[in-house]
């Protein structure tokens, strides 16, 4: 039985009704706007997030489950990113180890000198972890690389690197951190769209949002508001001012699920150099293996990407190389693509290569009291909103009060995380009709404790059914349907 805190949405909605003045007013319920809201009410601010679909439902839970420094950062030179990132690595390590988890890497080489360049790499990789590395890196033989990447291909190989990352349940710490904001004060609440940011005297003055369920309007007040809103940044900022020139450019990052038969063992797999110059990961994920990931320019911004035909064949054919049995397109499960929402003012249209923009987030603070956060990544949430609230804080619109959620424990309920172990492991055997009681249950969990309202809720974020096998999903769906109409 869970002792979690039940979330009843029509007391949520209540307090948005009423006139106050908010603090702060984050529109987004991303990883970067869950982690504003968490930081704002952790700091005692009266605060509200509004998120238009679901929590996490864009980029925030199509990623590449990876908590990490970035060693494609540390190639391009960039230190600093990387070594803020390990600090937040091993922070979230400690604060959500339900959800994120040590992971070994293991690098097969099968070029000359391949392995001695990256043993040097790796070794500075650990080296700008310091005390908060998690393990050595290290040469690994011929026969060890084997032992540890059982299914890697041994014709031509010289041996290999081992080095560690952390992996990490996106969607589910999407949901950690809004139940977090939740417990500390904070109205975070899904399906409640931003239609309108009205302006005075040059200021933010109010925002219209709207119930996605009942259509009821509300008119929120707020000190600063903050829009985390990924790839639709551009397009809040529109509401404000048409004129607006644009922040953001989008590419797109996909990947590909496959049996965990081709990779069986316990560690990842890094595929140092890909056809694009890109690094490429195949890692296991629950009881399948995604690798990925692509990075391609986008033109517009849509609710739900897809892989292109082009991209699935592009990961499976770098795969191969480096895979025993034979990897075809019949092999693949499901495939899932995320959003990238790089800063880079101006660039709208640009034929650039959007893989040499930085991660690293950006802030705007326009019309006074509308601050804007852009780019950034998973494992940078919590420093991005630190940023945005100091920022705000230099801006006066803020009192500048400290940041203590460096050792937060987040509300992660272990009687929830087995429920969903068993949920999934019933949605992913052949039984879901025989095993639906674990399936219901979960859902009842979902329903009162996460606030999942739709069937693609429970599937796709509470449950990661959909992005690992689409045909699962498919058979689970009316199971969850009919145990969220008894939930009501």
């Amino acid at each position: 039985m869970s002792s979690a805190a039940v979330i009843q949405r029509d007391q949520l909605l209540a307090q948005l009704r009423e006139p106050r003045l908010w603090d702060v007013l984050v529109i987004g319920g991303g990883a970067t706007g869950l982690g504003i809201a968490l930081e704002a009410a952790h700091r005692g601010f009266r605060t509200a997030l509004v998120e238009a679909r679901d929590f996490a439902s864009g980029t925030s839970s199509r990623s590449t489950k990876l908590i990490h420094g970035g060693v494609r950062y540390l190639a391009q030179g960039n230190l600093r990113l990387v070594r803020e990132a390990l600090l937040e690595r091993a922070r979230l390590l400690a604060n959500a180890p339900r959800l994120v988890r040590p992971l070994q890497f293991v690098v097969p080489c099968y070029r000359p000198f391949e392995r001695e360049l990256m043993r040097v790499g790796l070794g500075a990789y650990d080296a700008l972890a310091g005390k908060h590395g998690i393990g050595d890196t290290h040469w690994l033989s011929h026969a060890d690389t084997i032992g540890a990447l059982p299914g890697v291909k041994s014709r031509g190989l010289y041996g290999g690197v081992c080095y560690w990352d952390a992996q990490f349940d996106d969607a589910r710490l999407a949901i950690a951190l809004m139940r977090t904001a939740v417990r500390l004060g904070a109205v975070a609440i899904n399906y409640v769209k931003v239609d309108q940011i009205r302006k005075k005297n040059g200021t933010i003055d109010s925002i219209v949002a709207a119930d996605s369920l009942s259509g009821e309007q509300f008119e929120l007040r707020a000190k600063v508001v903050f829009s985390a809103t990924g790839v639709w940044t551009d397009d809040v900022r529109r509401m404000a001012d048409e004129t607006a020139q644009p922040l953001v450019t989008t590419s797109r990052g996909s990947h590909v699920v496959v049996p965990r038969s081709f990779l069986p063992g316990a560690s990842g797999m890094m595929i140092p150099r890909t056809s694009d110059g890109r690094v490429l990961f195949a890692i296991p994920w629950h009881a399948r293996l995604i690798i990925g990931t692509t990075d391609i320019a986008t033109e517009r911004a849509t609710w739900e990407p897809s892989a292109s035909d082009q991209e699935v064949e592009f990961i499976l054919d770098n795969a191969r190389y480096y895979l025993e049995a034979p990897l075809s397109t019949h092999d693949v499960s499901a495939t899932f693509a995320g959003l990238r929402p790089l800063f880079s003012p101006y660039a709208a249209g640009s034929s650039s290569a959007t893989k040499t923009i930085s991660r690293e987030h950006a802030i705007a603070i326009e019309h006074q009291n509308l601050i804007t956060v852009v780019g950034g990544k998973w494992t940078t949430y919590r420093r991005m909103a630190l940023d945005a609230l100091d920022q705000a804080a230099c801006a006066g619109l803020l009192d500048a009060r400290p940041c203590t959620t460096g050792e937060l424990r987040l509300d992660v309920d272990d009687a929830i995380e087995d429920a969903v172990e068993a949920a999934e492991a019933a949605a992913l055997s052949s039984g879901v009709n025989s095993s639906g009681n674990a399936i219901e249950a979960f859902v009842g969990l979902a329903a009162r404790h996460e606030q999942a309202l739709s069937a693609d809720d429970v599937i796709s974020r509470r449950l990661r059914v959909e992005s690992l096998d689409r045909a699962a999903a498919t058979q689970l769906r009316p199971v969850v349907e009919r145990a969220l109409a008894r939930s009501r």
